[in-house]
Order: C-alpha cells, then sequence, then structure tokens
C-alpha cells in the first residue's frame, strides 16, 4: 500500500492522492512525435514516470500505463518527403529506434503504446460527436474545435484566452472564426490521408490524445502526464475537447508535468543546434548516469545539461557501483568485524544497529517518493547507505551479515530508481578472483611483467584493481 501523493499542475495547491479506490492507478503519458530521434528532455519524462510505476508497483499498486505514439503529423510528412520515403516507414524506423534505446536505459515497457494511425475510427467518431453538439465546426481547411463553447478554457495553464487572442502566435488561419481554435480534423487528400464524413484528410494532433486515452483507460485517467511544454497547447485542448464531449466530467484526476531539460540555462532547440539524442547520451554517459542525471533534480524544476552535472551523477555512480562491490567482497570472504568475535561488544553492536541504520535509510527514501515523487531525496537516502558503508569498512565494523542487509536495501532501492546494478554471477565472481589473486601472487614473487599482464587482461573487460595497503578489491565497471 502506498500514500503516495503528487502535486496536480491543474490545481497548483493540494498534493492529491495518488491511489483511487482500488489498488490500480491508471496513467496516460503522452510520448513523442517520431519524426526524429528521441532527445533527453524526453527520456527525463520517460524515467520520471518510470520511476512512479515501479515505485507504486512495489507497494501493490498495479499501475495500467498507455503512452501514445503521434505517427501522423504535419513533421513527419515533411521529414519522409525530404527522404522519399512513406511518413508510415518513417514513422516505423523511429518507433524501432524508440524501444531499443528505452530499453537500454532501463525503461519498464508501457502497457499499451496505441499509435494515432490505428485509430482513425476512434478519432472521426469522437469529432462526430463534438460536431453534433455544436462544440466543433467545419471550415475550408478542415474540422475545429470552437474553443469559446468551453468556457473553462486556460484552467490548466492558467491563461486567459482574451490575453491569448492579443498575443496569439498560433498560425492564422482565416477559415477559422477564431486564431485559438484549433484543428481536429485537417483536409488534405495527400499521402497519407484516410476518408471521413467531412472529406479525405488527416487527424489533428490533440485529438488524437484524447480519444486513444479515453478507449484505453474508458474508467478515467488518475494521472495523466508529460513534459511541462505540452501544458499548452496540448493539454489544455485535450481537456476542452475531452470534457465538453462528457458533459464537464473530469478528464484526469491529476496533472503531472516534468520540467524541462536546458542547456546552459537555455531550452532545448534545433535552431540553436542544442539538441542532444537519447543515443547520443547514451554513447556519452550510459545508461545508470543518464538516470541518475534525470533524477537528480525534482520532476517539475528545470535541470541543465551540462558537462558538470552529468559528471556529477557518472561519480555518484561510480560510487554506488564500487560500494557493491565492496560489499559482495564482504559477504564472499566472510570478513569479521576487526577484533571481534561472536562475544565482542562491536560485534554484538554492529548486528543492533544494522536494522536500525537501513530502517532509517528505507524511511527516507520511501519518504522522499511519497511526497510528490522527490527523487532526488531519495538517490540522497541510497547515497546514505553507500556512505555508511564505506564508513564501517574503513573502521573494519562490517561483517558479512550487514553487508548482506545493506546489499538487499541498496539493490532494492536501485531498482526502483531503475538503476542497472549488472553484478557478476558466482561463476564470474569467483573466476576473476582467482585471476587477481594470482596476479597478487606474482607481485609477491616479483614477476611484475606477468602481474602487469593480468592486469591489463582484466582491464580490457573493464575489470579494474585497486590496491591497498592491507588488501586488493576489483570492480567491474559498468556505465
Amino acid at each position: 500500500m502506498t500514500g503516495m501523493h503528487i502535486l496536480d499542475t491543474l490545481t497548483g495547491k493540494n498534493k492529491s492522492p495518488v491511489k483511487n479506490k482500488e489498488d490500480v492507478v491508471s496513467v496516460y503519458l503522452c510520448g513523442v512525435t517520431v519524426y526524429d530521434d528521441a532527445h533527453i528532455g524526453h527520456a527525463r519524462t520517460i524515467i520520471t514516470f518510470d520511476v512512479l510505476r515501479r515505485y507504486l508497483a512495489k507497494n501493490s499498486v498495479r499501475v495500467v500505463m498507455v503512452q501514445n505514439f503521434t505517427d501522423v503529423d504535419d513533421k513527419i510528412i515533411a521529414r519522409a518527403r525530404e527522404r522519399g520515403m512513406s511518413a508510415a516507414d518513417l514513422a516505423n524506423m523511429y518507433v524501432a529506434r524508440y524501444h531499443d534505446e528505452f530499453d537500454s536505459l532501463n525503461v519498464l515497457r508501457a502497457d499499451s503504446y496505441p499509435k494515432a494511425t490505428e485509430h482513425i475510427s476512434d478519432i472521426i467518431s469522437f469529432i462526430s460527436r463534438l460536431l453534433e453538439r455544436g462544440t466543433a465546426y467545419p471550415s475550408e481547411n478542415g474540422i475545429y474545435f470552437d474553443v469559446t463553447s468551453f468556457d473553462q478554457y486556460g484552467k490548466l495553464s492558467k491563461k486567459k484566452t482574451q490575453d491569448l487572442q492579443s498575443g496569439s502566435r498560433i498560425k492564422v488561419d482565416e477559415s477559422k472564426r477564431s486564431p485559438l481554435d484549433f484543428a481536429l480534423w485537417k483536409f488534405d487528400g495527400g499521402d497519407p490521408s484516410w476518408d471521413s464524413p467531412w472529406g479525405a484528410g488527416r487527424p489533428g494532433w490533440h485529438i488524437e490524445c484524447s480519444a486513444m486515452s479515453m478507449k484505453y483507460l474508458a474508467d478515467g485517467i488518475d494521472i495523466h502526464g508529460g513534459g511541462r511544454d505540452l501544458m499548452f497547447p496540448h493539454h489544455e485542448n485535450e481537456i476542452a475537447q475531452s470534457e465538453s464531449l462528457s458533459n464537464g466530467m473530469e478528464f484526469a484526476r491529476i496533472w503531472m508535468h516534468v520540467g524541462m531539460v536546458t542547456m546552459q540555462g537555455e531550452k532545448m532547440s534545433k535552431s540553436l543546434g542544442n539538441v542532444r539524442s537519447v543515443k547520443q547520451a547514451l554513447e556519452d554517459w550510459g545508461p545508470n548516469t543518464i538516470r541518475m542525471f534525470c533524477l537528480s533534480g525534482h520532476y517539475s524544476k528545470p535541470i541543465d545539461y551540462s558537462k558538470a552535472n552529468l559528471q556529477g551523477s557518472l561519480t555518484r555512480w561510480r560510487q554506488l557501483e564500487a560500494c557493491c562491490y565492496e560489499i559482495k567482497h564482504v559477504i564472499k570472504k566472510a570478513v569479521p568485524i576487526a577484533g571481534a568475535d561472536a562475544t565482542h561488544k562491536a560485534a554484538r553492536l554492529a548486528t543492533q544497529d544494522v536494522h536500525t541504520a537501513l530502517r532509517d535509510a528505507w524511511s527516507r527514501f520511501n519518504a522522499a517518493l511519497e511526497d510528490d515523487l522527490n527523487t532526488h531525496l531519495a538517490l540522497s537516502a541510497l547515497m546514505g547507505i553507500v556512505a555508511e558503508v564505506n564508513g564501517r569498512i574503513a573502521n573494519k565494523t562490517i561483517d558479512a551479515t550487514w553487508a548482506a542487509d545493506a546489499e538487499e536495501a541498496i539493490h532494492g532501492m536501485s531498482d526502483i530508481l531503475g538503476l542497472i546494478l549488472d553484478m557478476p554471477d558466482d561463476a564470474e565472481y569467483d573466476s576473476i578472483d582467482k585471476s587477481v589473486a594470482r596476479r597478487n601472487q606474482l607481485r609477491e614473487n616479483k614477476e611484475y611483467k606477468e602481474a602487469d599482464a593480468i592486469r591489463s587482461m582484466l582491464a580490457a573487460k573493464n575489470i579494474e584493481i585497486i590496491d591497498r595497503k592491507d588488501q586488493t578489491i576489483w570492480i567491474k565497471k559498468s556505465k
């Protein structure tokens, strides 16, 4: 069970409980428009919702996750024509890339990935009902939603229609009644297009998500989310058309928006040439550093994609990874507390306080995520265990029992945060350990060339040897 609360963007005041009447939470996450590679901003949003899902699942709450692909759009069509391929082939190519990259980021697959092109009949039915209600109208260029018919327009973004009209940046279409009215169906007989009662064409962007979310989550949406840049106009327009159709029924119980990823304080954009793709990020930093970076600040705030921030995340990952190996070595070698036997005071105290220390860490970790998914504080709780373990190793006040309990806690928290602790199995561990022991024996025999050869052989497998005054340990490093 969980008492998680999320700050609803719509109300902007009280944090709303996530759990509904039953232990099932429905989530609709606005996915990517597949005309290009996914970028680090997409990654931050999707990783945030991945942690939300993992935490709820660990607390026996079933999450039904729906994440769409926008696979018909002006940008997709333009890019496909540039490359001399069909819009469908271009979209499918980027969908496949998306899955490969986000699998690498250890993001759990959604329960459903609906595509707009697979739901044209649902979209047409939705628009037909809006026309029947008089909240949509036909024009020379398509079918439009009449924003004036929805008197709560602007309630999510806190924008007033009069201000929007006076400063509108929306593309001018003289056939619309108002500059704010948005396309539900665009007349176009080109490729791709579909027949409709009003003429050949294709759906507008906003109607796709309303039609698909209401089909796949017919009993209601508990959490509807995406990047903060989707709040207006996309999510605002979803609310307007959906609540118009349902006679004012609440479209989503909680709206959750993830802050932007910036570079040197500026929003990423192709015109500035500062967009970083997920593919680039994975190549440069690896999945664990990227996840730690995305979770290092509160999800609702901007975060800067800077070398300093990424290097800080990499450092934390290396500390966590090294700690896991320190623990593994203690457990495998059944290291006792220095100078202590079973009746020694230090041994007794170690057994007693392990439960207190780890219980307190779990308490801080859970409290952080329960309170508006504060992953920054959750990471701090996890790294607190790392510091505790390192201190005990330095003071020789850790034994195999303490280490095993710490290992369980670290792996449990890391799993919720989606970090990949890919530790060697027993056979691989023993093989590496024997090589390290052989190398140490060669050094004692002053056969340094042979010892260095073993070190080089292990280094080629990303295994780092650390020689200390009283022992040698090793770490198999991963990204």
